[in-house]
């Protein structure tokens, strides 16, 4: 989370309480001090932080937005990996997928805790602003946020997925183990794709708003919606999409049909997910208040 919107939660704690309450229960000064550290932010200060975030993200220049998200699709590579490294080492069982899809969640840590932009983040932050004040000129910050995003992260998946198909950085143990993660995604149909990718876009909208209440539980909030997604079978545009690079890569699918069979409908997915049915419903939950 940014320091703005870090300051705005922390201001939403600091409000002055009234005297009459505290005479009224005979809360001394220092409980009223705890109670001012235990009270979760309003609603309305959630989506005032996030709307800001949205902001600040459609205002970064383009170069910025690009090597953020480069950097973003190499660390989301790391989940493919760590699911690859579990299922190795773990002896096959009817638990072994639930620890398994622990590794999932290092990429989205790695990315989200460092500020990297992730574009499944950006269907919630940038559409809050555009939903408050829905200008042509909103609407091409976003369509711009989100153009460069999603291509940065997918150059990003896709150097990581030649850099592990034609160097020797990985033994072939564990690069076999990442196929076979993988390839799970064979076993889905184009609606299964849709209907997926749209729980994982309602979980990753979940976890950004999350976030600016839960400072210092990120990490657990992260791990929690991520291995709620891998653990769920659903479909997740960036991080799947290294999965499918190494699809193509083995000869399991053309490139016409990753992008037909996983990129359409998972992207489609995805955004109705973040958007349609978490942003715009967070929205409409604070309009008469904001």
């Amino acid at each position: 989370m940014s320091s703005r919107a870090s300051l705005a939660v922390r201001r939403s704690h600091q409000r002055k309480p009234s005297r009459s309450v505290g005479r009224a229960r005979g809360i001394s000064k220092d409980e009223i001090k705890d109670v001012e550290e235990l009270a979760t932010p309003r609603t309305p200060v959630i989506y005032e932080v996030v709307r800001r975030l949205g902001d600040e993200e459609m205002e970064r220049p383009l170069t910025s937005l690009w090597w953020s998200g480069v950097a973003a699709g190499l660390s989301i590579s790391f989940s493919l990996l760590t699911q690859a490294i579990l299922q190795t080492h773990l002896p096959d069982a009817p638990w072994q997928p639930l620890l398994t899809s622990f590794g999932y969640c290092v990429g989205f840590i790695m990315a989200v805790l460092s500020r990297q932009q992730l574009f499944t983040e950006s269907t919630i932050t940038a559409v809050l602003p555009v939903a408050a004040n829905a200008t042509w000129e909103n609407i091409g910050r976003m369509a711009r946020l989100w153009a460069i995003v999603l291509a940065a992260n997918l150059a990003g998946t896709l150097f990581a997925a030649l850099f592990c198909t034609f160097t020797p950085v990985l033994p072939a143990q564990l690069y076999d183990g990442m196929l076979t993660v993988s390839r799970d995604l064979l076993d889905f149909s184009w609606w299964d794709m849709v209907f997926r990718a749209i729980a994982a876009g309602f979980l990753m909208a979940a976890m950004v708003w999350l976030m600016p209440g839960a400072e210092r539980t990120q990490f657990h909030i992260i791990t929690l919606m991520t291995w709620l997604i891998a653990i769920g079978g659903f479909t997740h545009i960036v991080a799947g999409s290294m999965e499918a690079y190494l699809l193509v890569l083995a000869g399991d699918w053309t490139w016409s049909q990753m992008i037909s069979d996983f990129m359409v409908p998972v992207l489609i997915g995805n955004i109705t997910g973040g958007t349609a049915l978490f942003a715009l419903i967070a929205y409409a939950q604070v309009m008469s208040e904001i």
